[in-house]
């Protein structure tokens, strides 16, 4: 399997899943139309910044996310106001991006599964700062436009775990891509947990499900350009070790006792 393939292939499976949860569609996994036909969605991020679809896709659903999820945010306060920033959540559902993005100004670009790129979508997700990703193909593509993003000081989500979880529960282990984009670009990285949105897919149900997003402590990696698949996987397991301490604890104590806590420590904490 190609190394982009195994970065943002598949969706994560394991053997069983959370009880209740709504079934996901099976997933297509290799879109069939040649690389000239996408091409054009490559190119545009490598000259362009998100622009005005992005603010007005960012105001929707950040209101879709405090108010149908009741989406709340703790230590926002830590993803860095400038500079190039990798952002790495775990990943349920497929409104995850705007759950992670409600709490900070910073535009967060990311890559969706070339499959997404049909008709006036399309055209919204290349305006809106979206960058595509061929799943089941050597796609060094997305990785090239996700550098030149962070070389001028932008901001790249990607998921460590390649896809979305459909059991409900976090991966066995992270794809080594996050790591091989973290040691290529050296760009900050900000763990991130995301609880309560693996239920999201149960709406049909009516049941909307509070969101809890958790910030994590900036990570960063000395530049190596040549690192080998075992040094990329070494540092996807640390970045994901992080997210699991934090969605763990969200997980057994609930958001409002961990934001709880960390107001109080950060009334202590020295200024």
């Amino acid at each position: 399997m190609s190394e982009a393939t195994e970065t943002q292939a598949t969706d994560t499976q394991a053997p069983e899943g959370e009880p209740g949860l709504a079934k996901m569609r099976e997933q297509v996994y290799k879109d069939p139309r040649p690389l000239s036909e996408l091409q054009k969605y490559y190119d545009w991020p490598l000259t362009h910044k998100p622009g005005w679809v992005y603010d007005i896709v960012r105001v929707l659903m950040s209101l879709y996310a405090w108010i149908g999820f009741r989406t709340t945010c703790i230590d926002a306060q830590k993803v860095p106001t400038s500079g190039p920033v990798i952002f790495a959540p775990n990943h349920f559902s497929n409104i995850d991006h705007f759950f992670l993005g409600v709490s900070t100004r910073r535009k967060v670009q990311f890559m969706a599964k070339s499959q997404l790129y049909k008709g006036w979508f399309a055209w919204v997700m290349k305006r809106g700062g979206v960058f595509p990703v061929r799943r089941g193909y050597a796609d060094d593509l997305s990785f090239q436009v996700a550098n030149s993003i962070l070389s001028r000081g932008g901001t790249i989500c990607m998921y460590c775990e390649g896809g979305r979880s459909r059991t409900g529960h976090l991966a066995e282990r992270a794809k080594r891509g996050i790591g091989r984009l973290a040691l290529e670009s050296g760009a900050t990285i900000v763990p991130v947990a995301i609880s309560g949105s693996q239920r999201v897919r149960n709406w049909k149900r009516l049941q909307l499900p509070k969101v809890t997003v958790r910030y994590g402590d900036p990570l960063r990696f000395e530049v190596t350009h040549d690192a080998t698949r075992e040094q990329q996987q070494a540092v996807a397991d640390e970045i994901f070790a992080e997210i699991r301490v934090m969605f763990e604890d969200l997980e057994a104590r609930g958001g409002k006792a961990v934001r709880a806590e960390r107001r109080a420590a950060r009334r202590v904490a020295p200024r």
